[in-house]
């Protein structure tokens, strides 16, 4: 039986920098959905990919002294690397500067413009670079741009529009005769009310006061702007031909099933987008669902904040699948989601370390220390079992429904249930006094094989969330029965089979407070070795008689009560006493530090370290890498107060 074609796709990533852990979860989120279509029997086709034309871009790779080519090429890698890293499944990666979709927005561009949708005209307004978008004043917020808050430049440049208000009618009649169309459903009238219904202004579609774009081909002075360019590379990478030459997979997956994308977007793709397409009279994808923002505590995340995460270390300190469940988990369905250290670290130690871990840890280690690891089910059953196998058989379903709906956080959610019941089964049927008596040998079989198969059922469907932990949890159990088909019933774990013989601890649990010490250290440590280590530049003597140095005494030392890597020392100079804050504590105790003799700069301006004022600086020797440190002391007892010169 052939099966049924199921085309999904995220935004493609703007290559503007690097992607954070908010951009990332969309690739995450759309794998997630794209891995269960294809376990339920979808031919799918996964695309991602990167936009990489428009005047960011130029004025980005202008300040690095490279061409603009040369910029994106380096941050799609960065993109890429990152999405596969986070062990996404996608099928296809089109980046808009692959000559083939280049040559396809040309035609597109032709064709709109020769059927009359298209024409040149001069634009004037207000104009973000950031966001590449025009704004009428009316439409400002606050003088700023409504979309990113940033300022906006009055700009009048000559340019091509397309007739947009030519199709509002038919395109509002579509999305309320498709309630389906826009996800979540409240996002449906925001689009209708405040951008359809009071009437659409022409788009800009063209420029010309930059270069890095897709030139319009009868008019070079041009580049296409960015939406006609990004939004149709849904359809050129499934090859989509303006001539009507279509490719295989265009007409095998398109119209798409779904794109995922942010919720700031969902203009382009709801309104935008679909008017592109009825213009070129090719179908309008089945939906578009907007999903939220990860947000850092209770804001967005920005480098200008210094709030940003990123995906790689998050999987430094956690892995892959511990970030993949909690981005999946955590985001709810229509409202922003939250993410921060502390969170990670809560949830990885609530859920998958007690929840998920602990209960395959044991259930496994129970089989081998009462059967050897072999698996047998004498089917000796009780009346508690029912409710656990009435629960595992229920579960596929109950995820199904919420894919289906795109819920995704909710569909793990039924499947943590189903573990919380199964550690509750074990705390019910007690296996450790079960087999302190040789009469219930039997039913002691038959319990840790309701475990056993429990636990089958929530790693065959944990897999479009944690693949390579439902990977290991499936070799652990030595099973070939892997499919969301064999959990049309219970009891399809192979008896005569063995479990591991050891099962490694999927999940450790954290300890938060030297976890957050630890990462605290990491970023101060990261943050030194990213000072840029220049050649410093010669000086004559006027410059080097500008410091003041002076022996000193350290009389007393402490630790920093706010950074481990500080110490904070009371140093005698003779005809007076300062108070110096210094990051030696690695190589130094303060017990080590108290008699020390050192040689102090007396006239640097006083500085707060974490909050601590520090009256100067203890001159040390440190290697190259900052792995050894010594003090810079006094051979001989001079008095404090001695100059060094």
């Amino acid at each position: 039986m052939e099966k049924k074609p199921y085309y999904i796709t995220t935004a493609i990533a703007y290559t503007s920098g690097k992607p954070h852990i908010g951009n990332t979860y969309e690739i995450v989120l759309t794998d997630a959905i794209a891995r269960y279509r294809r376990a339920q029997g979808y031919d799918v086709f996964f695309q991602t990919g990167t936009d990489e034309h428009g005047q960011k871009i130029e004025e980005k790779a202008k300040a690095q002294g490279v061409t603009p080519k040369e910029f994106v090429d380096g941050v799609a890698k960065t993109v890429k690397d990152t999405f596969d890293l986070m062990n996404t499944s996608y099928d296809y990666f089109i980046r808009t500067t692959d000559e083939a979709h280049e040559k396809q927005v040309q035609k597109i561009f032709r064709k709109l413009y020769e059927q009359g949708d298209i024409y040149k005209g001069t634009y004037e307004g207000m104009y973000c670079t950031p966001c590449e978008s025009f704004w009428t004043e009316s439409q400002l917020v606050d003088g700023c741009c409504p979309d990113c808050g940033r300022p906006v430049k009055k700009a009048k440049e000559e340019a091509y529009f397309f007739r947009m208000q030519k199709y509002a009618d038919r395109l509002i009649k579509y999305i309320e005769d498709h309630p389906e169309f826009i996800q979540p459903e409240s996002r449906k009238n925001e689009m209708i009310n405040n951008f359809l219904k009071p009437g659409l202004q022409d788009l800009c579609v063209s420029r010309t006061s930059f270069k890095w774009g897709i030139p319009v081909d009868f008019d070079p002075k041009h580049v296409i702007y960015v939406w006609v360019d990004a939004l149709t590379n849904y359809i050129t990478s499934l090859g989509y031909d303006a001539d009507g030459n279509h490719g295989e997979n265009f007409k095998k997956y398109w119209p798409a099933d779904v794109h995922i994308i942010g919720k700031d977007i969902l203009r382009f793709h709801t309104i935008y987008w679909p008017i592109i397409l009825m213009a070129l009279d090719i179908p309008l994808p089945k939906q578009v669902f907007g999903h939220p923002w990860l947000l850092v505590g209770d804001g967005k995340m920005s480098k200008s904040k210094g709030n940003v995460i990123y995906a790689d270390d998050l999987v430094h300190y956690f892995g892959v699948d511990a970030v993949r469940y909690f981005l999946l988990h955590e985001m709810p369905f229509a409202q922003d989601g939250t993410i921060t250290w502390e969170l990670m670290v809560e949830r990885i130690n609530s859920d998958l370390a007690n929840i998920l871990g602990n209960l395959v840890s044991r259930t496994i280690s129970m089989s081998n220390k009462y059967f050897g690891g072999l698996i047998t089910n004498p089917k000796v059953n009780a009346p508690v079992d029912e409710e656990l196998i009435s629960l595992a058989l229920d579960t596929p379903k109950r995820v199904e429904k919420k894919m289906n709906e795109l819920r995704v956080g909710d569909a793990i959610d039924e499947i943590f249930t189903l573990l919380r019941r199964t550690n509750k089964y074990i705390d019910e049927t007690t296996p450790w006094v079960l087999g302190k008596d040789e009469t219930q040998k039997e039913r002691l079989a038959t319990v840790l094989y309701n475990l056993l198969e429990s636990i089958r059922f929530a790693a065959v469907l944990l897999e479009s969330y944690m693949p390579e932990t439902s990977e290991k949890i499936l070799d652990a159990l030595g099973t070939k029965q892997r499919t969301l088909e064999s959990l049309q019933s219970f009891g399809n774990l192979e008896t005569e089979g063995h479990v591991a013989a050891k099962m490694e601890m999927l999940f450790a649990r954290i300890d938060a407070e030297a976890f957050m010490k630890q990462l605290e250290e990491d970023k101060e440590k990261e943050e030194t070795n990213m000072a840029p280590k220049e050649e410093k530049p010669s000086i004559t003597m006027e410059d080097f008689a500008k410091m003041e140095l002076k022996v000193g005494t350290v009389v007393s030392c402490e630790k920093h009560p706010k950074a481990d890597r500080l110490l904070v020392e009371q140093v005698d100079l003779g005809d007076e006493q300062r108070q110096i804050v210094s990051g030696i504590a690695k190589f130094y105790s303060p017990e080590e530090m108290v008699g020390q003799k050192v040689i102090v700069v007396t006239n640097l301006k006083p500085v707060k370290l974490r909050g601590v004022e520090s009256q100067g600086m203890i001159l040390c020797a440190a290697t190259a890498d900052d792995q050894d440190l010594a003090l810079a002391t006094i051979a001989k007892d001079l008095p404090n107060g001695t100059i060094v010169r």
